[in-house]
């Protein structure tokens, strides 16, 4: 399979519509219906659960059943604590970063729409610049133009509302694409890439294949703890994005070596079942797809950790994709290791056999 076959223009502007939609965790059912109306043609059914992850099914009666994930919600912030002249202080909703809110825009969810603020910060004309205090949860605010309390209600908005960036989707320099939330909406579309492809090449996979769109990662894998018991998979391939660490500021002797457009990213860790991962590596090798490898010690703080742990044990692996500026409102990869990490999934999959149990004792 050429890599030109993979990212078709509909494709692309299905992960541009995808990525500007906001989903923050808890709050994903928008985005996800937007991606099961995608991916509806290749698919024969869907399951969803109460809290909202959407899972699309290949060979629904087959016992043998296989997994490829990705989470669909991004970080975000709450309202936490209203000011009497109308400001707003947040408290995080996943890992938002401090230090990249002032000066941003939001979005503040409310029932009456979308209320647009401000992260206002004090000028630098204000700052004694020998003591520069920098940007802190207990500091950092939210200006909506409103005077006072009372206006903000008025307004919608109240403790508990959540809040997104509404930063939009670039291509940078041809091959990169640029946008919040490519951690991990790149995910779902590259499941969903996988779905068209075997449906458009006309595979038939002797198992069950849940295409499987997590919510609720960013604050503890969750969604893929809940949909996992409802699956009970046999195997599960996750998805997730990992760090570029070639930029600036980065210690690569404590967090390796890893750089977009050099491949895929096939981890290392106690919840990475071998077998499993030395097949996605020797598919890797004889379909020769770049690929590179990382080390995680205990975890591998992705839904990887939820699914192999569950069900009495799941053979499970991680395949991730490089990105630079991990929770900002930049996250960049390099459209190579979209398409090559959505290649790698695919072959893998036609290289698995119905009953594969992956043990180490047969």
């Amino acid at each position: 399979m050429a890599k030109k076959d993979i990212i078709t223009e509909e494709s692309l502007a299905f992960f541009e519509k995808y990525l500007n939609n906001a989903a923050p965790t808890g709050y994903e059912w928008e985005g996800q219906k937007l991606w099961m109306d995608y991916l509806k043609p290749y698919v024969d059914t869907f399951i969803t659960d109460t809290y909202g992850t959407a899972v699309g099914v290949i060979n629904p009666d087959a016992e043998y059943k296989v997994v490829i994930e990705g989470h669909s919600d991004e970080i975000s912030w709450y309202v936490n604590y209203i000011t009497d002249n109308g400001l707003l202080y947040v408290i995080r909703n996943g890992g938002s970063d401090h230090q990249i809110a002032p000066s941003k825009w939001v979005n503040i969810h409310t029932k009456k729409g979308i209320v647009k603020g401000v992260f206002g910060w004090p000028a630098i004309h204000t700052r004694k610049n020998e003591k520069e205090e920098s940007p802190k949860l207990d500091n950092i605010f939210i200006d909506i133009g409103a005077k006072d309390k009372d206006e903000v209600e008025k307004m919608g908005v109240h403790v508990g509302c959540v809040i997104t960036y509404p930063d939009t989707f670039h291509v940078l320099n041809d091959n990169k694409y640029v946008c919040r939330a490519i951690d991990n909406r790149a995910g779902g579309f590259m499941i969903a890439e996988v779905a068209r492809l075997l449906h458009e090449n006309k595979k038939k996979l002797p198992f069950g294949l849940y295409i499987t769109n997590s919510v609720q990662e960013e604050i503890g894998l969750r969604g893929a703890e809940m949909i996992t018991q409802t699956i009970k998979p046999n195997v599960a391939i996750v998805t997730d994005v990992c760090h570029d660490t070639t930029t600036p500021m980065i210690e690569k002797k404590t967090q390796g070596h890893t750089e977009m457009g050099a491949g895929p990213v096939i981890s290392y860790a106690p919840a990475v079942q071998n077998k499993l991962r030395e097949r996605i590596i020797e598919t890797a090798e004889a379909k020769n797809i770049p690929f590179q490898r990382m080390a995680a010690s205990r975890m591998t703080g992705t839904d990887t950790d939820a699914f192999a742990y569950s069900n009495g044990g799941v053979a499970s692996a991680l395949i991730s994709l490089p990105l630079r500026y991990m929770h900002t409102t930049v996250e960049t990869v390099h459209k190579d290791d979209v398409e090559n990490v959505i290649r790698l999934i695919y072959e893998t999959l036609l290289n698995i056999k119905e009953g594969e149990t992956f043990s180490y004792f047969d």
